[in-house]
């Protein structure tokens, strides 16, 4: 069983590793074994390598260079800190946030090129003379072992520490329920291979302490492509465990690439859907399991994604609602969680161990007075065949004074209105997109996440030569214009050129508050369930437009016309 909460203030110290047999590989080195002696020999050879003093920043690519760092630093006694990315500028400006020697920053790394924005930096090589080790060494239980820094709305990042203690009650638990629903009696010569980084929280749990602390070993790479997936789990030997995403599972998967034998498929990052769990566990004869967590909490709970959609919550976990907020907002504590933490999700309570998915609480939407979410929204896009990768965005309230959600899709089989009758079947009419945009990718980051705010700047981006639209033969203008000959009227047309006018503020900025159209011309009719582009452009004091069927810029052009400034607000009329 998982330790309990009182083991976290009772014991003063905490193995580095569980207890295991220590000439049995602990970890994979391109298709070779390092027991679990070795790699406790090189990290204590490591540690007397390292700074006196400081808190390392663990930027290594090797996932063994980066349990290597870990281990070092554990046993120097220094906090290992994560940034959200390590881009240059967020490492420049981690680089003074210490308050003295023992908080200053450094680098560890395996990249000798690796610009780290002026930080001072620690090669890690794995030290092949050092003597095996015979003994586990153990950790304090109060040391705050990492600190993860994920960005705040306010750009600031954002610390949240994890004593040692608390990580391993939560991999314990992690560990007893992936086995149970394995059929296993613990995780012991279960071989972990991730395509997520080990810097990022879900990789950094579920592969190297899962290893660590949870009785598995791991391999040292990080395969990205289809090929070099299936290539690295036949490296490994069996049983073994694909650590993944949503994304990067089903990019596999649509690959058709041939896969040897899984036992255990672990994905988490974004809910997954039945089918693609399905066609994973038939591809690998596996069990795929999901799971949920957040950065305040760590893991929370798993789910059977082919047994149904409630989770259940890893070893001493409860979630309850939160009598302390108006709205609907829950708390888990318990096990590894000592204080009551909120979690940014909205559920369907069951009971404190179990629970449904309903949506993060930033993620609802509101459309012509229905409420949903973006994930719930995202699942039934994604669930489309011929669907490789989609999400949809809700930009500000528009020039009609309605807001509906635009869908990105990479599909290059599907049309959009192929795309768009699929999500009637299981959508209300308020949140089937108006706009399909396909594209050749997302802005996803390495564990196939997609942020609010890189979507965001993608749609902006995507949407800038001109707002695509579908007119859907549903369209509210159709009816009555004209009885047996439906045609767009050009009032519709010139609210879609002021909608785009709306996402493209330097251009607005130049009409004023309230925008004149003159000089338009209506050159052809629009029938139901065609495709358009609005292109603006600057032109003399104004802000020239053509409305195009979408694709066809030689001959495609419906209406055309000129924006020109109109009265300042507040004048006289």
């Amino acid at each position: 069983m998982p330790a309990t909460a009182a083991a976290l203030t009772s014991a003063p110290a905490l193995p580095l590793l569980s207890a295991r047999d220590l000439a049995a590989p602990l970890a994979w080195r391109r298709g070779e074994a390092v027991s679990a002696a070795a790699f406790l020999g090189q990290a204590q050879a490591l540690a007397c390598q390292l700074p006196a003093a400081g808190r390392p920043i663990n930027l290594c690519q090797d996932r063994y260079r980066f349990a290597l760092g870990l281990a070092a630093a554990l046993l120097r006694g220094q906090t290992s800190l994560m940034p959200p990315n390590a881009l240059p500028e967020t490492l420049r400006a981690l680089h003074g946030s210490g308050t003295g020697a023992a908080d200053t920053p450094y680098a560890m790394v395996d990249d000798a090129a690796l610009d780290v924005g002026g930080l001072h930096r620690v090669f890690i090589e794995p030290d092949e003379a050092a003597q095996p080790v015979g003994a586990v060494p153990s950790i304090p239980a109060g040391l705050e072992a990492v600190r993860l820094l994920t960005s705040g709305s306010t750009g600031a990042p954002q610390p949240h520490g994890k004593r040692w203690s608390a990580l391993v009650v939560n991999i314990a638990a992690e560990a007893e329920r992936l086995a149970a629903l394995c059929g296993r009696p613990t995780l012991q010569g279960l071989t972990l291979l991730g395509t997520v980084p080990a810097q990022h929280s879900y990789g950094f749990e579920s592969t190297v302490l899962l290893a660590l602390l949870g009785g598995a070993c791991f391999d040292a790479g990080r395969p990205f492509y289809p090929a070099d997936i299936a290539a690295a789990l036949a490296t490994v030997p069996a049983p073994r465990a694909l650590v993944t995403t949503p994304f990067h599972l089903k990019t596999l998967l649509l690959a058709g690439v041939a896969l040897p034998p899984v036992a255990l498929l672990l994905s988490a990052t974004a809910p997954l859907s039945l089918q693609l769990a399905q066609q994973a566990e038939a591809a690998t004869g596996g069990t795929l399991v999901e799971i949920y967590g957040c950065t305040e909490a760590g893991q929370v709970a798993t789910r059977r994604t082919t047994a149904g959609e409630t989770w259940h919550t890893l070893g001493d976990l409860r979630v309850a609602r939160d009598a302390r907020a108006d709205d609907e907002r829950f708390l888990v504590h318990g096990g590894h969680v000592l204080e009551p933490t909120p979690l940014a999700d909205v559920l369907e309570f069951e009971d404190a161990t179990h629970f449904r998915l309903l949506g993060r609480a930033n993620d609802l939407i509101h459309v012509a007075g229905k409420r949903s979410s973006l994930a719930h929204l995202n699942f039934h896009l994604n669930r489309i065949p011929g669907v490789e990768d989609g999400a949809l965005w809700m930009p500000d309230e528009q020039a009609d004074g309605v807001a509906r959600p635009v869908a990105f899709v990479v599909a290059p089989t599907r049309s959009a209105r192929q795309l768009i009758e699929a999500l009637r079947e299981h959508l209300e009419p308020a949140f089937v997109p108006r706009r399909v945009v396909h594209v050749r990718s997302l802005p996803r980051e390495a564990t196939g996440k997609l942020t609010a705010q890189g979507l965001a700047r993608f749609a902006r981006d995507a949407l800038a030569e001109g707002g695509r639209y579908v007119v859907g033969a549903d369209h509210p203008a159709f009816p009555g214009h004209f009885p047996g000959q439906p045609v767009l009227p050009g009032v519709a047309l010139l609210a879609f050129v002021m909608r785009t006018l709306d996402e493209q503020p330097e251009l607005r900025a130049r009409l004023g508050a309230v925008p004149q159209i003159g000089n338009v011309k209506f050159i052809s009719p629009v029938m139901p369930d065609t495709a358009l582009q609005v292109l603006l452009q600057p032109q003399g004091g104004g802000v020239g437009f053509e409305v195009r069927r979408d694709g066809d810029r030689a001959a495609g052009v419906v209406a055309k016309g000129l924006l020109t400034a109109g009265a300042p607000a507040g004048a006289a009329t």
